[in-house]
């Protein structure tokens, strides 16, 4: 398909290879390693990108992969992960990101999927194309000095030390019970675990290799850096499935000798603040999101998650980019939901962005209409919905992409 700046549209091809990687390094400011480049290939492959090219020149990629994400009361949904979203800056404001999602959202429509998502680089492009951030994410850091534990925290023990090689099969196998069980976090596919255990060069950001610790109910990754005169321990990844491997791994983790800070990124409603006996010994460092989502078929996404409160009202959704909007019922009854396009009255209207910042239970929508991002006929059916679309525990992302 063409735009009226005779930009095209189409499928990539093997041809494409070198332009698209030469145009993501551009963008987002990065060079691939010739030890990542393979990987690249393998997790998003050239026959799932689309590029747009102006001449024999290619000035705009993108591409994505079917993902497999948990949603509230951990059902298993399919999801369209795009990534590597990039415009030549050459080709700004020439409404080619717009061309390649239209036809983008066009394949994910074809391909029946309930909802597509991604990480983005930058916060004020993707609403109009009716997304928003659905999950959150806080980084701290923690002066390990200070960090003594409340004379309650357990010790458990069963931590030990592993090489990356030898942890590889028990690191899948915690991670995989995980994200079972935790909203927004994705299965990982092989070719992403290949690229995990690779440790490539970029992904060190000029620390160390990986150390690894162990338990057998969680694990622990995490790099060494020195960097103006101060020495850190930067967690790349932990998963604890009981409270017990959770307080066994921080017991470690604060105790590394030679360590002056530890930074990590921890979910809303990780417990390790209240191990601490100074609470001010761990500070926030970075708030922000982590995934943003669009529902592509509201009536297949609301289905497909488990709810917290009985619900019986109407949605009158707007789409500003597709046409997923409509009016719709939507009935929750011990937990289950039942939506279909209606012709009564909307008690809530919302943009269809809004649905996708509380479809993981991230957000309140009691929040979001005192922002005026819904509007609200019936306040009863706000409070309703508001208990409903909240979730058990705090949503994570399971990996970057």
């Amino acid at each position: 398909m063409a735009s009226a700046k005779s930009i095209t549209v189409r499928s990539a091809t093997s041809a494409d290879a070198d332009a698209i990687i030469g145009l993501q390094e551009t963008g987002f400011g990065m060079r691939y390693g010739a030890d990542e480049l393979p990987y690249r290939w393998e997790l998003f492959p050239i026959e799932r990108s689309l590029v747009a090219v102006d001449g024999d020149r290619v000035v705009g990629h993108t591409v994505d992969r079917t993902m497999t994400v948990t949603v509230p009361g951990e059902r298993q949904v399919p999801a369209c992960g795009v990534s590597g979203v990039a415009v030549a800056p050459t080709h700004r404001r020439r409404g080619i990101l717009r061309e390649l999602y239209t036809a983008q959202h066009a394949r994910t429509e074809a391909d029946g999927l309930p909802l597509t998502i991604f990480t983005a680089s930058e916060a004020t492009i993707y609403g109009r194309f009716g997304y928003d951030p659905a999950i959150l994410s806080t980084t701290i850091s923690i002066d390990r000095r200070r960090a003594e534990f409340r004379s309650t925290t357990p010790d458990p023990g069963g931590v030990e030390m592993a090489t990356l090689a030898e942890a590889a099969p028990h690191i899948r196998a915690i991670y995989e019970r995980w994200q079972a069980t935790v909203p927004g976090a994705q299965v990982r596919p092989d070719a992403k675990w290949d690229l995990f255990f690779a440790d490539v060069e970029r992904h060190r950001d000029g620390a160390t290799t990986l150390f690894t610790l162990v338990h057998p109910d969680g694990y622990a990754l995490y790099r060494r850096r020195w960097r103006d005169g101060r020495a850190t321990a930067s967690v790349w990844e932990y998963r604890a499935l009981t409270p017990d491997a959770h307080a066994a791994l921080w017991r470690v983790l604060l105790g590394l000798d030679l360590v002056e800070t530890i930074d990590v990124e921890i979910a809303d409603d990780d417990p390790l603040p209240y191990l601490l006996a100074d609470s001010r010994a761990a500070r926030v460092t970075d708030r922000g999101d982590s995934l943003w989502a669009r529902l592509m078929d509201v009536p297949a996404a609301l289905t497909a998650r488990r709810y917290r409160h009985d619900l019986d009202t109407v949605l009158a959704v707007h789409d500003p980019f597709r046409s997923a909007g409509g009016t719709f019922a939507l009935r929750v009854r011990d937990g289950v939901a039942e939506c279909e396009p209606t012709t009564r009255p909307a008690a809530l209207g919302l943009d269809i962005n809004v649905l996708g910042a509380l479809y993981f239970g991230a957000h309140r929508a009691a929040s979001l209409a005192a922002a005026h991002r819904v509007r609200v006929d019936d306040a009863a059916a706000l409070r309703n919905l508001d208990v409903a679309f909240t979730s058990e525990r705090a949503p994570e992302l399971g990996w970057f992409f």
